[in-house]
């Protein structure tokens, strides 16, 4: 049975990954535009920790669960990596057909933002599937001390605080691209904080979501870490990697030391996940 307290622990997590897109919106406070040399850096630290934090934790934790063979592993976790690839796939096809504009939000009434909001469910709901996996040993007895961390009077899995960390850096970048138009129509500092927390708040419920399927069919579990995993790792290869070129296409040589400095340092800081 799922406890409730476990429950609204994951819920926040999801929040706070969503409350961190706010973050791109703050430095309109003080500044007409970023520079696109640190959104650069910045897509390429989200980048390397997403998918150290897949293979170093996700995938990892997903061959501690399954007790046998390296065959068996495979069985057992790769439908679940091929499940997260076919997830951002076709969310990529439905956005392809339904593409928002950020410009759109402050345009929009209710209607439209309930609509607007479950598009944004198809393209933030893998990031928050992510975290609510990585919680997966949340409240379970007998977890190794190594793998769990005190934190603000909670002792959570390793795993988890680190992919919380690494979603809500992914969400930085991702906010600044929502403020930027809205910025140009005139919107308000603080409204461009709230949509871009707009643009993350599927993630909290896919958080639960995925974290209530885990607890509830454990024999499960190891597909949930292949599919979190191989959701990430393809959207790092299909969105965040291109996003970056995208954004530094006018640097010089087209923003790739930028992504390739942000994306060494992402992975050196998820290198201790690899050992606990």
């Amino acid at each position: 049975m799922v406890v409730l307290e476990n429950v609204v622990v994951v819920f926040l997590a999801g929040l706070a990954t969503a409350l961190a897109t706010g973050l791109g919106a703050l430095p309109f406070f003080f500044f007409d535009d970023i520079s696109s040399r640190w959104n650069v850096v910045l897509w390429g630290l989200a980048s390397g920790i997403m998918v150290s934090a897949s293979v170093f934790g996700l995938v990892q934790e997903g061959l501690a669960v399954v007790d046998g063979t390296l065959v068996d592993a495979a069985v057992a976790i790769g439908p679940g990596l091929a499940a997260g690839v076919v997830l951002v796939v076709v969310g990529h096809e439905l956005l392809d057909r339904t593409e928002v504009h950020p410009t759109e939000y402050e345009e929009a009434d209710f209607k439209k933002l309930v609509l607007i909001l479950g598009i944004l469910t198809v393209h933030s709901f893998p990031e928050g599937v992510a975290v609510g996996v990585s919680f997966a040993e949340l409240g379970l007895a007998g977890v190794p001390d190594g793998e769990t961390v005190a934190l603000l009077g909670l002792t959570l899995p390793v795993l988890a605080v680190f992919m919380t960390v690494a979603i809500s850096i992914h969400n930085i970048p991702e906010g600044v691209a929502v403020s930027i138009p809205l910025r140009s129509m005139g919107v308000s500092e603080w409204r461009m904080v709230w949509w871009a927390v707009f643009s993350s708040l599927p993630q909290p419920v896919g958080a639960v979501i995925a974290y209530y399927f885990v607890t509830l069919a454990r024999e499960f579990l190891p597909f949930g870490f292949g599919f979190a995993a191989g959701a990430m790792v393809y959207l790092v290869a299909t969105e965040f990697i291109p996003e970056a070129l995208e954004d530094g296409r006018e640097l010089p040589r087209g923003g790739r030391p930028e992504l390739a400095a942000g994306l060494a340092v992402g992975v050196a800081l998820m290198v201790p996940l690899a050992f606990v």
